[in-house]
């Protein structure tokens, strides 16, 4: 599990207050495991002296676990990391090991995550954490019995544009919500020129693929926190583009859908529209963009900017198609300004399960959270198959 010395040595803080926390990381040498959690989470917390909490310092120590000897050694190497493994049983037989950490994909982390458990190791996951409600449930419960921590990456609760729109809400700026209208996705290549920028297994429903299943999820968590419970869900899948090019530059006819057009009523609330594909070309100022109407005034939120309109800044447009629109509608709208610092989403997110960890600090997005999504997507499944809105029931263990 050592390697030789790395490139760039990060050690941990030298005093008394250093709490270690030891963090096997598997799926890592893929891409958000690498980028997002490896590299701008835990690596950027490290070069940061550690996560301060009061006089305790958290410092984690991350041992990266994969299948490939090479990608794990070159990896842990340039990111100044000691440990790595291709042994995930002897890793969880660690007791130095408290947290248990998936990033693989999805059909692979459940069995995975039981081991953990089972180890009782603290359990933190990508989502979707299983491709099924009831298996998601069972982990739920298991976690529960074995009185183990565990937490489920909600990411885009911590945008800055999703935070900015947050704050308007709790304040009142919108008055009461009428609707939500949102945009998400881009144009994903087929191949072979240029090459695709999205893995091959995400068109394959035999390999856990799908634009539903993979963006309900995150839909579930963004309008339960942001506006209010699912209430019923419609939504429609297509599959545009039927063929596409894999790693290998060979065809592979696309099995999974590539978009997906829902509509979402919120329990006492707005109605939410929903547009994700990978078969559309741009013309937002960002890839995913939730417009907000409220009888006092509307707001557009991004991933990292917001812009709002007051009722008193609402122009008065008149139908008229015959001449040139006199009013400038995109200019009378006003950026939200910067009151403050926005890291990244994934490592303040990181961050807080850390301090779950060591300081019993509350973790409301746990495997419960994560079953509501798979929830979803699932009704989202059967409104397509059967072209009809479908309730949404409160979960419970």
């Amino acid at each position: 599990m050592s390697i030789e010395a790395p490139i760039r040595r990060v050690t941990a803080p030298d005093h008394d207050g250093v709490r270690r926390v030891t963090i096997a990381m598997n799926g890592v040498t893929g891409r958000m495991g690498m980028n997002q959690h490896l590299i701008r989470s835990i690596c950027a917390i490290r070069a940061e002296g550690g996560l301060q909490a009061g006089e305790t310092t958290i410092w984690p120590e991350p041992i990266l676990v994969g299948r490939s000897e090479r990608k794990l050694q070159r990896l842990a190497a340039e990111h100044g990391i000691d440990r790595w493994t291709t042994d995930l049983g002897a890793c969880l037989a660690d007791p130095d090991v408290e947290v248990y950490f998936d990033a693989q994909l999805t059909q692979q982390r459940p069995a995975a995550v039981r081991r953990a458990i089972a180890a009782g190791k603290h359990v933190y996951c990508e989502k979707p954490v299983t491709e099924t409600l009831e298996e998601g449930l069972e982990l739920a419960r298991l976690a529960r019995d074995a009185g183990v921590k565990h937490g489920v990456v909600q990411d885009k609760l911590f945008l800055p544009g999703l935070l900015k729109l947050a704050e308007l809400i709790e304040t009142g700026f919108f008055g009461r919500i009428l609707s939500v209208r949102g945009e998400f996705g881009y144009w994903v290549f087929p191949g072979p020129v240029p090459q695709p920028q999205r893995p091959s297994w995400n068109y394959r429903a035999e390999d856990g693929g799908g634009i539903l299943i993979d963006m309900f999820c995150h839909w579930r968590y963004v309008l339960d926190n942001l506006f209010g419970p699912v209430k019923s869900v419609s939504a429609l899948g297509a599959i545009h583009i039927p063929e596409r090019v894999d790693e290998q530059g060979e065809p592979y006819a696309v099995t999974a859908e590539d978009a997906a057009y829902a509509t979402f009523e919120i329990e006492d609330g707005p109605i939410v529209q929903m547009n994700s594909s990978w078969c559309v070309r741009v013309d937002r100022d960002e890839l995913f963009e939730l417009q907000v109407d409220g009888t006092h005034g509307s707001a557009v939120a991004g991933l990292r900017e917001c812009r709002i309109q007051a009722a008193a800044g609402t122009p008065m447009p008149t139908w008229n198609p015959d001449i040139p629109s006199p009013i400038d509608h995109r200019a009378l709208w006003q950026r939200v300004p910067e009151r403050q610092g926005y890291d990244n989403g994934f490592k303040v997110q990181w961050e807080k399960f850390l301090r779950h960890v060591v300081l019993d600090e509350p973790f409301p997005w746990g495997f419960l959270e994560a079953a509501k999504g798979i929830q979803l997507a699932e009704l989202g499944m059967r409104s397509w198959k059967e072209r009809r809105f479908v309730e949404v029931p409160e979960l419970a263990l």
